[in-house]
């Protein structure tokens, strides 16, 4: 695996001080055995890669699992994420983190997240748009895992790589969509039946209003 460390994060890392506190902390409760660790802080984060290579990206560079409240949360070699993520239930899934390294009162802490609620293109309450690259896909439905808010809402607009909607497929004629669900599938006036459009080069136009978009596929259904 390969992941990419650019050099101002080696300089941020260089900068950080170490509170008295934890210093005492250190000398009260954390083990002996662990040599050298005292200001070595861990947030877990996500790196993305595409299927079929071996390169990871620190794409998203805000911290994922924060260390969080109480200094044992702070030393060294907490905050490891468990290999693995586990689904826990049908709209669920649970990862686990490890807390208050090499002390008496260490743990794994179970945490939970929506199906596929790793991130999401957010819209605040006055709106927002997300417009994709040119693709082609196959499958006769888009399924989309969102949420919104009971004032938000989602609609889609299929357009030509120019940015020509495609008629049948327009903003107007898309039926809005409003809730939370995990899979969703879209439609508008003349219905959800995408199979004119596959292997067709399109893009997806998302417009949104206090609203989550977490994730979207093409899928077959039963005509």
């Amino acid at each position: 695996m390969k992941s990419v460390v650019r050099e101002d994060d080696k300089k941020i890392a260089g900068t950080r001080t170490i509170s008295d506190e934890l210093r005492t902390l250190y000398k009260e409760k954390v083990s002996h055995e662990i040599q050298g660790g005292i200001g070595d802080y861990s947030d877990g984060v996500l790196l993305v890669t595409r299927a079929g290579t071996t390169h990871y990206d620190f794409t998203f560079r805000e911290s994922f699992i924060r260390p969080g409240i109480g200094l044992e949360n702070w030393v060294t070699r907490t905050n490891y994420p468990a290999c693995g993520v586990v689904p826990t239930g049908p709209h669920e899934m649970s990862l686990y983190v490890q807390r208050h390294y090499g002390q008496r009162t260490g743990y794994l802490q179970r945490m939970t997240l929506r199906l596929d609620g790793f991130a999401s293109v957010h819209a605040p309450f006055d709106g927002g748009e997300m417009l994709t690259k040119p693709f082609t896909f196959s499958g006769n439905r888009l399924e989309i895992n969102y949420s919104t808010s009971a004032a938000g809402s989602v609609s889609v607009e299929i357009q030509q790589p120019d940015h020509t909607p495609v008629p049948g497929f327009t903003l107007q004629e898309c039926v809005k969509l409003m809730g939370d669900q995990i899979s969703q599938t879209v439609s508008w006036q003349a219905g959800s039946n995408l199979s004119s459009l596959a292997g067709v080069p399109i893009r997806l136009r998302f417009v949104m209003k206090d609203a989550d978009l977490f994730s979207l596929r093409f899928s077959e259904m039963n005509r």
